[in-house]
Order: C-alpha cells, then structure tokens, then sequence
C-alpha cells in the first residue's frame, strides 16, 4: 500500500559578523520515478529571491540561488508532498550462481562507478580491513545472502549517535569509536560491498514515521545495490531493514560528498552555524494531502 507524506526541511545558517552575500546548491527535491509520484516541491528563501533548477551528473534534480547583499541569516524551507509505492518483491537468489549473474551485469558505466573508491567509501581502509575481520564478516555463497548478513552485522555493530561525527568525517571514525549516523553506516556497508564486487550507491532523502504519525528529525541515508535480475534495491543499515514506502529517495551519488542537502560559500569575514529541522507527516487513510 503507497503512503502520501508532506515534508517540510527548514535549514538556517546564522552568521556571527554580516556577510556580503551567500551561494547556495541544494538537493532536497524527492524523486519522481515508477515508485514515487511528486505532487508538488516549493522552495523558500529569506532573504529572497530567484531559485534556479538544475540536473547533477547522477540524474539528480537540484536548486540553486545566490543571495547577494548583507545578512546575518539565511532561512530555506523546502516543502514536498509525495507518494511512496512499496517496492516489489525481489526475485528467487538463484544461489552461488548470483554472483556470476551480477559480473555479467556489470557493463554499464553508471554500475562501473558504483564499484569505484569515492570520498567516503573507501573499500582498501585499514580500519575497515579490522573492523571486518574483528566482526567476522564474509562474503557468501550469494549476493543477497551476504547483503543482509552485513546489514544485520553494521547494525550491530554501531551505536546510532548523533553530533558524534561530523558531515566530513571518514569512515575511520565510526570505525574506530563504534559510533556515528546514518551517513556514517551507509558509508561503511557501501565499502565493504563495493569491495566484494556489489555496485553500491549512496542515497540521501528522508524517513516517514510508522502509521498516520509525525516523524521530527533530520534527513536520512541509505545504500542501495545492484542485484542480478532485479536492479537497485534500497537497504538501510541504521534500522536493519530493506527500504519500504517509509524511505522518500531525494538523490543518489557515490557518497554523500556527492549529493548533501545543502552546500554553499558565503562573501565576508564571519564564522557560521547551520541549524536544521525536517518534519515528515503521513496523511491519513482518506489520501489527501493538505
């Protein structure tokens, strides 16, 4: 059963010292594709002014704006509303044979990349090669075998910590002190796969609560793979689950260098605080969307 969900993402930066103006990218727009369905996407600013669209080099919708003139602030609010589908079922595992399935696959140039070191995953770490072989993680017989025992082993792993790591933090960290995010786990699972040969890619966006409810929290992050027969599949690590209606895709890159909520530079001698908020309402059984 689909869930319709209206988002609202405020992000204000404050700046101790007036600066002469701010650029900002955004990715913050939810995807339209067979499993979600954009019923509308706003973007508002103050100061205000034009907000211009753009597409990334992974297919990803993104915003842009320049603000010009002194301010001590900078307030953005996007609100989307949305449909989630659930996704379908996965095909029989056809056992040790899915992995020769999957390097059959292998040939396009998007799979290719997903196999690739990024910023944040970084498969050949030497924390990462410990934690490994510290957890007993293996590759198994299949593919969608050794998925979801690695899900279940970084979820175990981990202790979901907020304001421990930082958006720039490698993935030594969350290795090394046991603690971290969504960010921060998806990074993991991603390294380890793309090691084993899985195309992995990171996906940022946000999570809907359980049943007619308000989830208030910050963005989310997951991974999804690329299995034989079937296509990208969506896991989420910080929860120990396959992605459902619950998980509203925004973008999907390499690593979360490639696609954060916001990037921008600001003119002016000053030092700046971000402050953010997403608030994720599940509209009732009646399906509208207010």
């Amino acid at each position: 059963m689909s869930a319709r969900y209206r988002i609202r993402h405020e992000l204000e930066f404050r700046y101790d010292a007036p600066v002469r103006g701010s650029v900002m990218t955004l990715f913050l727009s939810p995807v339209r594709d067979r499993r979600q369905q954009l019923r509308s996407f706003s973007i508002e600013t103050d100061p205000g002014g034009a907000v211009f669209e753009f597409r990334g080099p992974f297919g990803n919708r993104g915003h842009f704006f320049d603000r010009p003139g002194h301010h001590r602030a900078l307030r953005i609010v996007a609100r989307s509303r949305v449909e989630v589908s659930p996704p379908e079922a996965v095909p029989g595992d056809p056992g040790p044979g899915s992995w020769e399935a999957l390097a059959s696959e292998i040939r396009a140039p998007g799979l290719w990349l997903m196999l690739q070191p990024s910023r944040f995953a970084q498969p050949s770490s030497a924390a990462l090669a410990r934690f490994v072989s510290a957890r007993g993680i293996e590759k198994r017989d299949d593919v969608m075998g050794s998925i979801r025992a690695l899900l279940a082993r970084i979820y175990e792993a981990f202790e979901f910590s907020p304001g421990i790591t930082a958006a720039d933090s490698p993935i030594e960290h969350i290795l090394e002190t046991g603690r971290g995010v969504c960010q921060d786990y998806a990074h993991v699972m991603i390294s380890v796969l793309r090691g084993w040969g899985v195309p992995t890619r990171y996906v940022s966006g946000y999570l809907g609560p359980h049943g007619d409810l308000t989830s208030t929290n910050e963005s989310h992050a997951w991974v999804e793979c690329w299995l034989p027969g079937s296509g990208w599949r969506g896991f989420d690590p910080a929860n120990n689950c396959d992605c459902d209606e619950r998980h509203v895709r925004a973008a999907v890159g390499r690593d979360y260098a490639d696609v954060p909520p916001v990037r921008g530079v600001f003119r002016g001698s000053a030092n700046s605080a971000l402050a953010a908020r997403v608030e994720v309402v599940r509209d009732g059984q009646d399906g509208i969307v207010q």
